[in-house]
């Protein structure tokens, strides 16, 4: 009779162990989060356009589109700032994107014409007139936090940039959207895909072990 017990408390500690480790597993698959891919899907400067020469316009069309890719996670944008650079150092305009709520699987799209100052529209008309390129940077800088059910995660820092290369039609030359992307992963980033999963393993080997 005692081996008995022995061998079903045995088994019940088992059961015990494998359950609180898958729990731990499911409940780090629930609650990770992933940031919003940014992306440059239209660009265009209309006075490096050479078959209208727009020399007057000194404004900058852009549509940015913004991709929650989780199924289950909404996400909270603050103000989005955008600054737009030549040459990817000379900041040439800003521009804010008020803040919104992005739902599971959701794409936006922010279209709208910004005006610069301080570009020199001699130099980059000069070099796409002669079949050369010009380019530009768009960098973004914003904090989201995540809506998981009915409750919100505190915020986290989103600042990502990207290079457009306009041509003489006054376009991006890149037909595909533009990736804006960070200079460096963010420690969050780097806990939730490599660091999480091989915590939980371990804790649950350490568990079945026991």
């Amino acid at each position: 009779m005692a081996e008995y017990g022995d061998g079903g408390c045995c088994r019940c500690w088992c059961s015990f162990i494998f359950t609180s480790g898958l729990t731990a597993l499911f409940m780090w698959l629930s609650l990770r989060t992933f940031k919003p891919t940014c992306s440059i899907q239209d660009f265009y400067v209309p006075a490096l356009n050479i078959t209208d020469m727009s020399t007057t316009n000194d404004t900058i069309y852009f549509d940015l589109k913004l991709d929650n890719g989780m199924k289950d996670k909404g996400v909270h944008y603050a103000n989005i700032n955008l600054t737009f650079f030549y040459n990817t150092t000379l900041p040439i305009a800003n521009f804010t994107v008020p803040k919104f709520y992005q739902g599971h699987k959701k794409n936006t799209h922010r279209r709208a014409t910004v005006e610069t100052s301080g570009l020199p529209w001699a130099a980059a008309l000069d070099a796409v007139s002669n079949g050369s390129t010009v380019r530009f940077r768009v960098g973004l800088a914003t904090r989201v936090k995540y809506k998981i059910m009915f409750w919100y995660t505190k915020r986290h820092s989103l600042v990502v940039g990207g290079d457009v290369v306009v041509n003489e039609s006054g376009r991006k030359v890149n037909k595909k959207g533009i990736k804006l992307k960070s200079a460096a992963p963010t420690r969050g980033t780097y806990w939730v895909m490599m660091v999480g999963p091989f915590v939980v393993f371990i804790f649950f080997m350490n568990l079945l072990f026991l």
